[in-house]
């Protein structure tokens, strides 16, 4: 059963034990999450390691994505590790203080809150379970009254209704994470909080200076980064975007998101970027062995608003039920997929190529849909033709064949896109094809008098070089 959509999934203490993680790969996992924000780089640098063990040995293809913590905008410690926010009560946002908090006051980790607030602002604490109302701020102090009370704990996060938070998004500690992100060998690497294509090209920076070679993956969670023109500008300095509807929710409003979903999806595609949709896909799994008939619906619509891959984050990080998750989701995206319609005509209208390999991606995508041949192999150096590919569901499955396990494993979260490895023999084209061939059938993709196509660049293993469709029976180059 191929299914299109990819899953990602969150390691965390449910999801370490090598026994639990293998049943988990073996139930459909893509790519691993790594989430910086907690633990050490110790415990990735091992996670990591244990990624890449089960995944060769039960032989699927598992990308690794290494997640940046972002700027801590959040609150501090209390006294009781808590306190009780009474509605009407005023209650203190203290950039200075190093004391623990009580329910009048609570110090700060981001000392810019001062600055980025005035009155009228209203902050959102907890994903927005308390709402506080600024009055006035007086020097390093920010004076609320309470408009929806509840128990605030320690360090929870602070958003700001309609964004204005000057945070950087990138901060030190991500820094020193990119390093690391870069001695994993990361295949993707996720930026918190990016504002502008800047902060991503900075990233990217940072990332080739540590000897990475990751896919930048910039989270859209800030109402900065939502308007059309910034939207656009953050993706020409990303690979793919990440809706990430948790802080998104917070800051935009929550009856917002499913809009911007749909178009941010839209617009990365046209593109030619990848999207992952996050938070709370099946959050009722973290105590319960069924979803909801509502998270059916939400990874469903996901599905069918093309995105690439769904990701899971408690629900395997620390949730009771991480491999029976991985099932349900790849039960709804693999049933959804089965109803969703072709418009493959209607794609193709206003379309203009700049370029040969781009040109031949597209005409393999039209060719296999009218031929209804059982697959499409390209033949990829780094991977550019079949996320062309992959950019138009043709209802064709699309194998990147590639001798470079970096491409191999970033083909892992493309929609579509199943990766295989083959060994270049020389630079001769047919025998080249033979092997492709080979590969297919060996991995039982493919048998005997199946009608496939395959695109193939020349000279052979040069980047970015594809120049050639061919409608091969299979067979017939295998015969001796």
């Amino acid at each position: 059963m191929f299914r299109a959509t990819k899953i990602v999934a969150t390691l965390g203490p449910a999801s370490s034990d090598p026994v639990v993680f293998e049943r988990m790969v073996r139930a459909g996992v893509d790519v691993v999450r790594l989430n910086f924000s907690h633990g050490t780089a110790e415990d990735h640098i091992a996670r990591a390691a244990m990624v890449k063990e089960v995944s060769s040995r039960v032989g699927r293809t598992v990308a690794i994505m290494c997640d940046l913590q972002g700027p801590k905008i959040r609150v501090g410690k209390f006294k009781d590790g808590k306190a009780t926010l009474e509605k009407g009560r005023r209650f203190v946002l203290d950039a200075t203080s190093a004391s623990l908090g009580d329910a009048e006051r609570v110090g700060l980790d981001y000392k810019e809150l001062p600055r980025d607030v005035g009155p009228g602002a209203v902050l959102l604490l907890d994903d927005g379970k308390i709402v506080l109302d600024v009055t006035e701020v007086r020097g390093e102090e920010v004076q609320t009254v309470v408009r929806h009370g509840g128990v605030l704990s320690n360090n929870k996060g602070i958003n700001r209704q309609g964004g204005g938070l000057t945070a950087p998004a990138l901060t030190a500690k991500d820094m020193e994470d990119i390093r690391t992100a870069a001695k994993i060998q990361a295949d993707y690497l996720a930026v918190s909080f990016p504002k502008s294509g800047a902060d991503m090209y900075m990233a990217r920076e940072l990332l080739r200076a540590a000897g990475g070679k990751a896919f930048l993956i910039a989270k859209i969670e800030r109402a900065e980064a939502v308007g059309e023109a910034a939207l656009l500008d953050i993706m020409r300095g990303s690979d793919c975007i990440m809706v990430a509807r948790g802080d998104l929710a917070v800051e935009v409003g929550d009856a917002s998101v499913p809009a911007l979903q749909k178009k941010m999806i839209r617009l990365a595609r046209e593109q030619n970027k990848l999207t992952i949709t996050a938070t709370q896909m099946m959050e009722s799994m973290i105590s319960s062995p069924v979803p909801t008939r509502a998270e059916v619906s939400d990874v469903a619509n996901a599905v069918l608003d093309g995105t690439d891959a769904v990701m899971l984050s408690a629900e395997t990080a620390s949730g009771r039920y991480p491999v029976e998750v991985i099932e349900a989701m790849h039960r709804v995206c693999y049933e959804v997929e089965q109803t969703q319609p072709l418009n493959l005509e209607q794609d193709f209208l206003n379309r203009v190529f700049t370029r040969v390999d781009q040109s031949i991606a597209m005409a393999a995508l039209f060719t296999a849909y009218h031929l209804k041949v059982k697959c499409i192999a390209s033949l990829t150096e780094s991977g550019s033709t079949a996320l062309w590919m992959s950019r138009l569901n043709c209802g064709v499955p699309i194998y990147a064949l590639t001798s470079q396990t970096t491409t191999r494993y970033r083909c892992a979260l493309f929609r579509d896109v199943y990766p295989l490895m083959v060994k270049y023999v020389g630079h001769d084209r047919e025998e080249l094809l033979q092997e492709a061939e080979k590969t297919l059938v060996e991995s039982k993709v493919v048998k005997e008098g199946d009608i496939i196509v395959l695109t193939i660049g020349e000279p052979i293993g040069k980047s970015g070089g594809t120049n050639t469709m061919k409608i091969v029976k299979v067979g017939e180059h295998l015969k001796p």
